[in-house]
């Protein structure tokens, strides 16, 4: 399933235009990249929940030359699924 697929599913399951459904979706997608960049973290309940953490910098090896490279520390995004959507795929 793409974007486009889930606003048009989003349409069909709401009632509402598709206009209005991916207006939904971006507002929804902007709120919780907004506040993962602030640090916080996301949950909805049932769903999972989307979170942030630290990669420390470490040591990497490039697979063509075997040369040892340093890979920088960054921050990562995390999701962790909720027991009703775990239990839906299982």
């Amino acid at each position: 399933m793409n974007k486009t697929d889930l606003i048009n599913g989003m349409a069909e399951n709401a009632g509402i235009t598709k206009a209005a459904a991916k207006k939904a979706l971006d507002s929804l997608l902007v709120d919780i990249e907004g506040s993962l960049q602030k640090g916080n973290r996301v949950s909805l309940v049932g769903f999972g929940s989307w979170s942030v953490s630290r990669r420390a910098a470490r040591d990497g090896r490039n697979p063509q030359t075997g040369k040892t490279i340093q890979i920088k520390a960054k921050n990562v995004v995390k999701f962790k699924a909720g027991s009703d959507l775990s239990s839906a795929v299982n």
